[in-house]
């Protein structure tokens, strides 16, 4: 399996990747308090750390729903956080010219799982020459998103990952499917990564927004490393139920430790048996 180099650390080798942050950027006191916490727990945990938070967030359910700071003030907070405490920075873009405008900034470019057939977003993410993490859609199979990583690969850029966020399921429901990642990594040769939060949502579950269940989040994440992924994703935040945006499947930053430290036994066991 490939894997990714970034800073000082590599995507899908030895160590297990966490990419972790609030969903939604509501103030830059709450993005340090996050992102200082969860660097301190995965260095002391020996894990490698990505923040992880949205400066807009546009697939909402209602033109109520809150979206974020915006990509101005939002970038300025993540070149900050990326300076002050040297961490790297994954975050999302929607429309092709944020491409160019976020590369200087993030160490990694998301494509949300709504537009992951996007091909000129594609194109745009990739021609950055950044790390380009396509979350798939909740519509799509394992084996369909092989073709939407050649988009980024054929344009020039080999520096792909997958996020499996749960897969649709009826109305208002998502289901993991384990086999998914044994799939997409032996399809595609990249590392997954597991999206433990947004896979417990539950989506349109309150009307104009959706709802979720914090609960499984760790049962799904510790299941996920079982069967092999290498990279987790969770949003955070130190006050969940106070959150602006999807609080009902985020983390409460103290309860991080204890989840991380069971994924890294269970991924060091998992390796050892390899």
């Amino acid at each position: 399996m490939k894997t990714l180099k970034l800073n000082n650390f590599e995507i899908g080798k030895d160590k297990l990747t966490i990419f972790a942050g609030p969903c939604a950027m509501e103030s830059e006191e709450i993005c340090f308090e996050t992102a200082s916490k969860l660097k301190e727990i995965t260095k002391k945990l020996d894990i490698n750390f990505i923040f992880k938070t949205s400066f807009d967030k546009a697939n909402r359910s209602s033109l109520k729903s809150y979206r974020g700071l915006g990509i101005d003030k939002g970038l300025k907070i993540l070149s900050k956080i990326k300076e002050e405490l040297n961490v790297p920075i994954v975050t999302d873009i929607h429309e092709t010219p944020q491409a160019q405008i976020v590369k200087d900034v993030a160490d990694v470019i998301q494509i949300p799982a709504f537009l992951c057939r996007q091909t000129d977003l594609l194109v745009a993410a990739a021609k950055t020459n950044k790390i380009v993490n396509i979350k798939k859609g909740q519509f799509l199979s394992p084996y369909q998103i092989k073709s939407i990583a050649q988009k980024v690969i054929d344009s020039g850029n080999d520096k792909v990952l997958i996020t499996e966020r749960g897969t649709s399921f009826g109305y208002n429901n998502l289901i993991v499917d384990m086999r998914c990642i044994q799939i997409i990594q032996e399809e595609l040769g990249y590392p997954l990564v597991f999206d433990a939060t947004h896979s417990v949502q539950i989506p349109g579950g309150n009307g104009n927004s959706s709802s979720g269940e914090r609960k499984f989040v760790s049962l799904l994440a510790r299941s996920a490393v079982a069967a092999g992924a290498k990279c987790l994703f969770f949003e955070v935040h130190p006050k969940p139920d106070c959150a602006l945006c999807d609080g009902e499947n985020m983390l409460c930053l103290d309860s991080c430790e204890e989840i991380f430290s069971t994924c890294n036994k269970i991924f060091k066991l998992i390796a050892k048996s390899q």
